[in-house]
């Protein structure tokens, strides 16, 4: 295995396993909190990522980023985490649609900043119009990779 192909499979493994810790986070029945603690891992992944590729981190650009890309389902996101707050049928669905959306954003997001960083890019560089449409590919193969439990390795 080449040191490209290895960094590649590191910085795979990275997304992955912060799906699944997203995941998990959208388990949380406490309504906010789940959006929160979702936030805190997603820029944590990114400082991951952004270590493993040699690239400056900065915690607040990173959260401006993040916002700026998922600023769309960030409604929706909110509409589901106030869905936890109706007693049981709320929570259990509230709890499902966070679990995945969380985990597929998550996949997502690690996915866009991979190919930005293989390219050269860095933060200061990173432009959210112009991923938007591979972020979007990439959402929908997070929900399928959840979907069917595929190629996840925790």
């Amino acid at each position: 295995m080449t040191l490209i192909e290895t960094k590649a499979n590191d910085a795979n493994n990275i997304v992955n396993r912060y799906m699944l810790g997203s995941v998990a986070v959208g388990i949380v029945p406490i309504p906010i909190v789940d959006v929160v603690a979702l936030s805190s891992l997603q820029v944590k992944m990114l400082h991951r990522l952004a270590k493993l590729y040699g690239v400056e981190f900065s915690k607040n650009l990173g959260k401006s980023l993040i916002a700026s890309l998922l600023g769309s389902g960030i409604p929706f996101a909110l509409a589901r985490t106030a869905a936890k707050s109706i007693p049981i049928y709320g929570q259990m669905t509230g709890m499902i649609s966070m679990s995945l959306l969380g985990g597929a954003s998550t996949y997502a997001l690690g996915k866009v900043f991979i190919q930005h960083f293989e390219s050269g890019g860095t933060f200061l560089t990173f432009d959210p119009q112009k991923v938007k449409a591979y972020y979007a590919e990439q959402l929908e193969k997070g929900k399928e990779k959840l979907k069917g439990g595929a190629g996840i390795k925790p």
